[in-house]
């Protein structure tokens, strides 16, 4: 535990991205198996201890510190993991002398664990470590490491240190499984590569550069929409169909209809909608609020399937049985896609169209009239683009539509994470109703700068009316400019309301908070 509670404590504290793919790649090749393979389980958010569950870390800690204190303390560091690992005292009779907890012990101890178990096992672990490595085991248990790593960085740190190229290491992460043998074997000569021959795995997306409006000629590049669900690929290989995010996650038990609508041999790259009857969507989709019922649940009853019934747009195919397609030109793939489509379930499956645009002017008029519920902009497509991993620089650009604009007011405020534990960075704010109420309509914790923050910050803690845990309640006097995508109508929120990406555009301390927006007026954005 010691080299990987070294590494995590290194990382939290590390910006550059060239630095943390050194920090990764050293502990990689001086770390043995199994433990490094465990480590990268970790950072990728492989790792799965089903024993260990929040309430019970709080229960553990509670029976062991003043559970005020404890609630004290963690709303001040803004983490539990952090704030057990800091206050977790010292056990009244010393352990007896052991052997080093090394991560594969830990792996093997808490995943064969039941929940009744667990308490007393991880407290004897915590009881044998010291602070840092208290940390580093309660981060690992959770599965909640947020050190800024994300998965690709971690494989990317990987392919680095040992000489691989990071997309072949993409292209069979998913068929193997933790601590990643073959793996290791492959990047060390000891073994030939891995294949994803027959395994349903995931291959990394093509992804598209923001656009500057002067760069391309519709000449050169096809138009379609941006639509406004989650991306996922779709594979069916040897008999099993899998749905995949964009992170890479098997999000299949949450669309089940989907996957079974998929018999045909092939892989396939779309936008996850649900049908526009749900929510009032033109183009047959509805907003990203209906899609969002259907998301993280590992069980969908028939009633949701009913009333949230899902379908993918198609976008693009990568493999048409075992054919690679990716080599293509999109032209050729597009011809292959609609080929492909045409024996597919309409009721689950159908493709972008293109849209019919003279000239970029023409395009652009049509951008800027695009308010549907489910439209997020425009993605144009060089015509002679290849499939490739990743975004690369000419090939494909999203052209996102105009954000929406409001003044709000700023209602409650919470603690960050991490690096912004110390602040109060998290804001929810409010339009008006008739009756001088303001109801909250969003929540944001970006678009602002460090110096803002630190002026939001500052503002909360001096005008706080009322504590609820961790949120503090304000004065209702800061006007907020929000920059939102999309506006929709949502049944979970008092205001009837729910802002899609909203963020923080500008500090409006010239405008009282009384004029600010009201909600009938949002409710006149909803799409």
């Amino acid at each position: 535990m010691r080299g990987f509670s070294d590494l995590l404590d290194a990382l939290v504290y590390m910006r550059s991205r060239n630095a943390k793919l050194r920090l990764i790649g050293d502990y990689l090749a001086a770390t043995p198996d199994p433990d490094r393979g465990w480590a990268m389980a970790a950072l990728t958010g492989g790792l799965d201890l089903p024993a260990i569950k929040p309430a019970m870390l709080r229960a553990l800690v509670e029976a062991r510190v003043d559970p005020v204190l404890y609630g004290l303390s963690r709303d001040f560091v803004g983490d539990s993991a952090e704030t057990i690992a800091l206050l977790w005292p010292a056990p009244a009779t010393p352990p007896a002398e052991a052997a080093p907890l090394t991560l594969s012990d830990v792996v093997a101890t808490l995943g064969a664990l039941s929940r009744s178990d667990a308490p007393a096992v991880l407290a004897a672990m915590l009881d044998r470590l010291d602070a840092d490595e208290r940390y580093a085991l309660l981060k690992l248990a959770t599965g909640a490491l947020r050190i800024g790593v994300s998965a690709r960085l971690a494989k990317t740190a990987l392919a680095q240190a040992f000489g691989l190229d990071v997309d072949a290491v993409e292209e069979v992460w998913h068929g193997l499984a933790p601590p990643y043998a073959p793996l290791f074997d492959w990047a060390e000569g000891r073994g030939t590569q891995p294949t994803a021959a027959n395994v349903p795995v995931f291959r990394p997306f093509m992804l598209a550069h923001p656009l500057e409006v002067d760069s391309v000629s519709l000449d050169d590049y096809a138009a379609e929409w941006k639509w406004d669900g989650i991306r996922v690929q779709i594979v069916h290989v040897a008999g099993e169909t899998r749905l995949y995010s964009r992170a890479g996650d098997d999000i299949t038990p949450s669309f089940p209809e989907v996957a079974a609508a998929f018999r045909t041999p092939g892989v396939l790259d779309g936008e996850l909608l649900v049908k526009g009857t749900a929510q009032g969507g033109e183009g047959g989709a509805a907003s990203f609020n209906a899609l969002q019922q259907r998301l993280g649940r590992k069980i969908v009853s028939t009633k949701t399937r009913a009333e949230f019934p899902a379908f993918v747009r198609l976008y693009d195919i990568l493999f048409e049985g075992a054919e690679d397609l990716r080599a293509l030109p999109w032209h050729a793939r597009r011809a292959r896609l609609e080929g492909f489509a045409g024996g597919l379930d309409s009721e689950r499956f159908d493709v972008s169209a293109v849209i019919d645009a003279p000239d970029f002017a023409a395009l652009e008029e049509i951008r800027a009239g695009a308010r549907d519920a489910a439209i997020e902009g425009v993605m144009l497509k060089r015509r002679d683009s290849p499939y490739v991993a990743g975004r690369r620089v000419g090939l494909w650009y999203k052209w996102k539509r105009d954000p929406l604009n409001a003044d709000c007011v700023l209602m409650y405020a919470q603690r960050g994470s991490g690096k912004r534990s110390s602040f109060y960075s998290d804001f929810t704010f409010g339009a008006w109703t008739p009756e001088g109420e303001l109801l909250p309509v969003g929540k944001a914790y970006f678009g602002f700068t460090d110096e803002e923050l630190k002026g939001l910050d500052r503002f909360v803690r001096t005008h706080t009316m009322a504590r609820f845990g961790p949120v503090r309640e304000v004065e209702k006097t800061l006007v907020l400019e929000v920059a939102f995508d999309s506006i929709h109508e949502s049944k979970r929120h008092k205001s009837g309301l729910a802002m899609r990406f909203p963020r923080i555009s500008r500090i409006r301390t010239d405008k009282p908070a009384e004029e600010a927006d009201t909600v009938a007026g949002l409710r006149r954005l909803v799409t």
